[in-house]
């Protein structure tokens, strides 16, 4: 089963594919790892990527010490992305770092993201009476379970929409904003008018991954994300998949509407099923939005964080008259992504407008002086064909959200339309105890 692009979700599919008794041969044209999620290193490559003229100045220290992610996400502590590492043991490839915090914008300031009981009270995002009323609502998500109706109080989880939830509690404006965006990590509104089950598991999830560290629910792997599809990559090759970089793809051979193999410097390469990213195949795609990032180099923390080494911010897209959401991800050498003393914010947002560099000027300005700017515009592709006839499945483009969740809501249901049944994380980890036996698991 060959795969195209040694992006992350290409990856784990592949590892998982292998874990399942499938023969995978995984090709690449690049000849580094990630495909659009790899991490640039040296510093000299990121800004030949960006055309830019002339080499990085001696403040930025040495090349080498930099691991730049093209696009960046954090991983949610009790998330998909990490149950998938574990139950891999694709951890043992891998150090993880916990981001020192998250902070949400409001009216021009930022502000840490309340997320205990503690800190909402403590928190200068809402006054009093706000505060009792906002814990209120946090101790109904937390005792809230869907499989029993005694937790509901008089909410259908399934028709109760997430607006009138807002509503029984009493929530204003503001602590929605917070909580829809900052919480449940919602790039829209949308959100609002659907039922409120996802919404109230979404701030779960959130919360429950606070709880495991502390600091913030999200965990970010020491020299960068790049690293997340090699580790896969090395699940695969444990299990007798093939992997090759520097690969041109010339052909894929079709035969009756079907996959029958892929074709690469004259040699054809046969198959039944073929896993690709979009740059593969542009003419089963369909263009569905743009995404703007900036890579800002920066030598400072960025102000009103605490001097956090690493953090988020959400910028709710109300507070900046948007329809979606704009990200700060920042990072620095205490992840070794960047020379000493240095920092790594990246910015990102769906573009709205012909102007994208405009609309994402509330979050540059937040990070204010930027020594270094690299500015991308990307176009996101979904699949027009899923695959059913051709067998050829085809993943999604990064999207804006700075956590892998909908990348990994993407693996799932990649392996569904392939394997015909719904991924199951505990039928991965018996396979693998079947193949290394239980003793050397202990």
């Amino acid at each position: 089963m060959p795969k195209l692009g040694t992006g992350l979700v290409e990856c784990i599919l592949s590892g998982i594919m292998s874990v399942n008794g499938k023969k995978v041969l995984h090709m690449d044209r690049n000849s580094y790892y990630g495909g659009e999620s790899a991490s640039i290193t040296p510093l000299e490559d990121l800004y030949k990527r960006f055309n830019l003229p002339g080499t990085p100045p001696e403040s930025m220290g040495r090349g080498r010490d930099w691991n730049v992610d093209l696009i960046p996400k954090f991983l949610m502590a009790n998330g998909q992305l990490v149950k998938m590492l574990l139950y891999t043991e694709v951890t043992r490839y891998l150090d993880f770092k916990v981001i020192e915090g998250s902070f949400v914008y409001k009216g021009g300031k930022i502000y840490k993201v309340p997320s205990t009981e503690a800190e909402a009270l403590a928190s200068s995002l809402m006054g009093l009476f706000e505060k009792r009323r906002f814990r209120k609502f946090l101790v109904y998500v937390a005792n809230f379970d869907e499989n029993d109706p005694r937790t509901f109080e008089g909410v259908d989880p399934k028709k109760t929409t997430m607006r009138d939830v807002y509503k029984k509690f009493d929530l204003g404006q503001d602590v929605i904003d917070f909580t829809g965006h900052a919480l449940a990590l919602y790039r829209t509104d949308d959100y609002l008018d659907q039922p409120c089950q996802e919404t109230i598991n979404r701030i779960k999830l959130y919360s429950e991954s606070l709880a495991r560290y502390g600091k913030s629910p999200y965990l970010y792997p020491l020299y960068g994300l790049g690293e997340l599809p090699q580790g896969f990559a090395r699940l695969s090759a444990i299990y007798g998949g093939t992997y090759m970089l520097n690969k041109p793809i010339e052909e894929i051979v079709i035969e009756n509407g079907k996959v029958v193999g892929v074709k690469s410097e004259g040699e054809v390469a046969r198959c039944k099923q073929l896993i690709c990213d979009p740059s593969y195949v542009s003419d089963r795609v369909t263009k569905v939005g743009q995404v703007i990032r900036v890579i800002c180099i920066l030598s400072h923390p960025i102000k009103n964080t605490n001097d956090a080494n690493s953090c988020q911010i959400i910028i709710p897209q109300n507070q900046v008259n948007r329809k979606s959401d704009i990200y700060v991800c920042m990072i620095s050498s205490a992840h070794n992504v960047a020379a000493q003393g240095k920092y790594i914010a990246i910015a990102s947002t769906t573009v709205e407008t012909a102007d994208p560099e405009k609309e994402i000027k509330p979050a540059l300005d937040l990070l204010e002086p930027i020594e270094q700017k690299f500015v991308s515009i990307s176009d996101l592709f979904a699949p027009t064909d899923l695959g059913t006839e051709s067998q050829i499945f085809i993943s999604r483009t990064y999207d804006a959200t700075t956590h892998f969740e909908t990348t990994c809501d993407d693996i799932k249901d990649i392996y569904k339309r392939m394997m015909g049944s719904e991924f199951d994380f505990e039928e991965m980890k018996r396979k693998k105890n079947d193949i290394y036996g239980e003793e050397e698991q202990q």
